[in-house]
């Protein structure tokens, strides 16, 4: 699940991994491509093929050698899941972080969410 691999991004860059390799899965794919256009990661590389799958994911820092990501905060629990439309989507550390949303149009950023008017499962914050 997504939680696992932001718990595992988070620890790698506490003691400055230079990459880490997780377990494949679309919304694994779908979250690393939006951290990466939104320069919380370096890359990620798909490897393998059927059940074999994984993620090679390598990890950004900053110039005076910490993590890029300050912070997690998981919204959404597999016991309680919560829902926010579009006009209640709040900024995030303001404006310095995101927010994450699974929509009917995808894992969307609140900002991306809020421009094309929809609502759905807030998963994650990040900063």
């Amino acid at each position: 699940m997504y939680i696992n691999l932001l718990t595992q991004l988070k620890n790698a860059q506490a003691v400055k991994r230079e990459s880490i390799k997780t377990s494949y899965s679309k919304m694994k794919e779908k979250i690393l491509e939006v951290l990466k256009d939104n320069d919380y990661i370096e890359s990620f590389e798909r490897k393998g093929r059927g059940a074999k799958r994984i993620l090679d994911i390598k990890l950004k820092y900053r110039s005076d050698g910490r993590g890029v990501i300050d912070g997690i905060k998981f919204i959404s629990k597999p016991s309680r899941r919560l829902y926010i439309g579009y006009k209640d989507i709040r900024f995030v550390k303001h404006g310095y972080g995101l927010l994450f949303l699974s929509t009917p149009k995808g894992i969307l950023t609140g900002k991306e969410a809020r421009k094309m008017k929809v609502g759905g499962e807030a998963l994650f914050e990040i900063w």
